[in-house]
């Protein structure tokens, strides 16, 4: 098993560098503070990977999660559905993205491996979550209880990026203070 884990990390590793080398070939766009990055309700047909600085996700003016990490992606769901975008994002800071077609994804298998890995680790966190949550309402837990476990999937749902090696760390940090899984 340890084997499987170490040549996992070790895929997983050149996988980073594959995703590095693609991002040294993309544009850069830059954005001051306080400027739109993406608009709700629009379609850019554009994926956006943060290389420096942070922004603001909003829905409906509501914000709902701040993002600062390097190579966060904004615009996957747009581009993997063909939709508008759901959530407006703001520049907090001077910010530096790079700027790929959403085309990309369908071209270019590091980049969809890429985004499907941080898709998949969202979902993996926001199941083990709403399986807790599942236990909490057949254990008749309070509407207290209930509603911070509905939160900490509100969290989850809303973040940008998750590392492989931290989903045990997240799902017992987001859920497990009712009890292991």
């Amino acid at each position: 098993m340890e084997t499987q884990n170490r040549a996992n990390e070790h895929a997983l590793s050149l996988d980073g560098a594959a995703f590095a080398k693609l991002l040294a070939l993309l544009p850069l766009a830059n954005y001051r503070a306080g400027e739109t990055v993406l608009t709700a309700g629009s379609k850019s047909r554009r994926l956006l990977i943060l290389k420096s600085g942070a922004v603001v996700i909003l829905k409906d003016s509501i914000e709902i999660a701040r993002v600062d990490e390097p190579d966060a992606v904004f615009g996957e769901l747009s581009a993997l559905l063909d939709l508008p975008h759901t959530a407006d994002v703001r520049a907090l800071e001077d910010s530096q993205f790079h700027v790929a077609d959403a085309a990309l994804l369908g071209n270019n298998s590091v980049a969809l491996l890429h985004v499907a890995r941080i898709l998949a680790r969202r979902l993996v966190a926001a199941n083990n979550c709403f399986v807790e949550l599942k236990r909490q309402l057949q254990a008749g837990q309070s509407s207290s209880t209930l509603s911070k476990t509905l939160g900490k999937i509100e969290e989850i749902l809303r973040s940008r990026r998750y590392q492989f090696r931290d989903l045990t760390l997240l799902t017992s940090v987001f859920c497990a203070p009712f009890g292991p899984f």
